[in-house]
């Protein structure tokens, strides 16, 4: 079989972890060797398992995964350096014969892993420090109005909520490399650097944020109060303050955790439906075991 890379998407409890898992058991019951590969922006924190739902134990003992929980919880990240870790893993995995099985819901890293994305550099650490000292004394949505005067065409495209994003593209701002996009836009692109097959996990929204709401209260129930705290505690990074849930879980406010899970669905959704490339499979009443039949069986 030539080589290729499988991905999995879909927005957060809809399920993909126990697709994955499924999917794994059916390629090797056949002689393949698959190997996960997590494309989510804050399951790279250690310290954060239970409240970015990093697979338990003896789930990554069916399915091994890769690029989960190797980061401190005080450093940054960045969507160029997880795509450059994400290459070398695919590369490396289907040099040895194995089949990357791409898996995540955050849909800017799912992309970073399966294309080459022209991705803007760094920016000077004094800036960077800068604005995340306005971000805390000012909060998320002043400085958006401060954006929107000065780049509208930026703030437009951001939830005024979203302090990751806003804070990048103030920085960018500040040393002149924040520009309008010029050309196609590669994320919709059907590019990829390897032959890629490309899945998205659907629910019916009702079902989904019921998924999601006792999902949240499992993860309570597990201990992810205490988890932010200890991370809070630590200095945790301001990208990883960004996990769901981090800032409600301080404060013990476990509805707006919802909440804000559920708008984040949305906007996955949102994302899947740009996607050209994408197989779009509707898992409701269905056990992973079929949905992982039905996904080996379709088309490359």
């Amino acid at each position: 079989m030539p080589a290729r890379v499988l991905a999995l998407f879909g927005p957060t409890a809809v399920g993909k972890t126990e697709v994955a898992i499924a999917l794994g058991d059916l390629l090797r019951a056949r002689g393949e060797r698959p190997v996960a590969v997590s494309a989510d922006a804050l399951q790279v924190y250690r310290g954060l398992e239970i409240l970015t739902g990093v697979p338990q134990r003896a789930q990554r003992a069916r399915l091994e995964h890769r690029l989960i929980s190797f980061l401190p919880i005080d450093a940054r990240f960045s969507v160029a350096e997880y795509a450059a870790l994400a290459h070398a893993e695919i590369d490396g995995l289907l040099a040895e014969g194995r089949l990357p099985l791409v898996v995540g819901g955050t849909g800017l890293y799912l992309r970073a892993a399966l294309a080459e994305l022209a991705l803007r550099p760094p920016v000077a650490p004094d800036v960077r420090e800068r604005w995340e000292a306005e971000l805390e004394a000012r909060g998320p949505q002043a400085l958006h109005a401060h954006l929107a005067r000065a780049a509208p065409w930026a703030a437009a495209t951001i939830d005024p909520r979203d302090r990751h994003r806003i804070v990048r593209s103030l920085e960018l701002l500040d040393q002149g490399l924040l520009e309008p996009a010029q050309g196609p836009n590669r994320l919709w692109t059907t590019d990829t650097r390897h032959p890629t097959q490309i899945v998205g996990l659907v629910r019916e929204r009702d079902e989904l944020y019921a998924r999601i709401d006792a999902r949240v209260d499992a993860m309570v129930a597990a201990g992810a109060v205490d988890e932010v705290r200890r991370a809070h505690a630590a200095g945790a990074s301001q990208t990883a303050r960004v996990a769901l849930g981090f800032d409600e879980l301080l404060t013990g406010d476990v509805e707006a955790m919802k909440r804000r899970t559920r708008n984040f669905a949305r906007r996955q959704l949102t994302w899947m439906r740009k996607l050209p490339d994408i197989t779009v499979v509707d898992i409701a009443g269905r056990t992973p075991e079929e949905v992982a039949a039905d996904i080996d069986s379709a088309p490359a």
